[in-house]
């Protein structure tokens, strides 16, 4: 149960809510999208609006900013439908290419071609020096490592350790 008041008047009702109308109560609260945005009165200004949205709507999509990109497509869709059907027709091929990218945007077919993309640009790792004259050269030039060396059968004094001798040391070595 939540105690629910409307006033900051303490006698009034209170009323007691289980939860169940918060589905309703949240609706007053949803996101908004570009539709709600004004509309311009003139038909220019209408075209120029929906190119700038178009233009948002690319760039949002460009940069995986998902939220952005439903508003500014929100937006140009409520201003291609203010504008008559056969005006601004190539701003509204624009506008159905971005929202084709904007719904592709969690398919397989888009992941799949984001990581064939990411893949050679890792590989390449940014610039790309000169190809090397001669390899044979560089190979001869490096200087070997030196050997390792042996250093012999090498024991651990545990008296100084603090450790008494083990019965395998009292026989094989003597302090």
């Amino acid at each position: 149960m939540v105690r629910r008041s409307q006033s900051s008047n303490p006698r009034s009702v209170v009323v007691l809510t289980s939860g169940t109308d918060w589905g309703t109560r949240a609706a007053g609260q949803r996101r908004s999208s570009g539709a709600e945005a004004p509309i311009p009165k003139r038909q220019p200004a209408k075209i120029k609006a929906l190119q700038q949205a178009t233009r948002l709507a690319n760039l949002a999509i460009d940069k995986k900013n998902w939220t952005a990109a439903r508003y500014a497509l929100s937006r140009a869709r409520a201003l291609a439908n203010a504008l008559p059907a056969d005006v601004a027709i190539r701003e509204r091929e624009k506008l159905s290419a971005a929202r084709k990218r904007y719904a592709a945007r969690n398919t397989p077919a888009a992941k799949n071609a984001e990581q064939a993309k990411a893949t050679p640009a890792k590989r390449a790792g940014g610039k790309q020096s000169a190809p090397k004259k001669s390899t044979a050269k560089s190979t001869a030039q490096q200087p070997k490592p030196a050997p390792v060396r042996d250093l012999g059968d090498r024991f651990i004094n545990r008296a100084a350790l603090g450790y008494g001798p083990t019965d395998e040391t009292k026989g094989s070595r003597t302090q």
